[in-house]
């Protein structure tokens, strides 16, 4: 299943997929786009994403979740495209032996997305403008391939 696409996010389908018997805990992010932002109307956000590297990351960090909170599995998918309020923009889903670790593992993954995946969004305000909203500055690539990657 990919990470990023642009068809409505498959939650029961992550959840099929990391299902587990040793994993006791269940924790569902689902993020949705809001109809508010600095006291303007939201219409729409169109995401953005520069895919080999974001599908790379995501990877990564599902791995990096898993390694780190003792997860038994984790998944994230992100959606690109023009989303209408209410849709469902990113969503994680985390499976481990007990309850803190899963709620922790899945604080960390959604901060994680906005601190190092190259998703850019952009609002569709109801009085007709658009706006990028700022995010937070990626992280400076690891190793020499990430420094690779993020130049081709």
């Amino acid at each position: 299943m990919e990470r990023v696409t642009e068809e409505p996010i498959p939650l029961a389908g992550l959840i099929a997929e990391t299902e587990d018997p040793a994993a006791g805990a269940l924790v569902v992010f689902a993020g949705t786009v809001r109809d508010h932002h600095e006291g303007r109307r939201v219409a729409a956000i169109a995401y953005s994403a520069y895919r080999p590297l974001a599908e790379r990351v995501l990877a990564e960090l599902e791995a990096e979740v898993c390694e780190r909170f003792g997860a038994a599995a984790c998944r994230i998918v992100h959606r690109v495209g023009e989303l209408a309020v209410g849709e469902q923009s990113v969503a994680v889903v985390v499976r481990a032996a007990h309850r803190a670790e899963a709620f922790e593992a899945g604080r960390y993954a959604i901060d994680a997305i906005k601190a190092r995946a190259p998703f850019w969004k952009q609002e569709r305000l109801e009085d007709g403008t658009q706006a990028h909203q700022p995010g937070v500055p990626l992280s400076s690539p690891h190793t020499p391939e990430d420094r690779r990657l993020s130049d081709e």
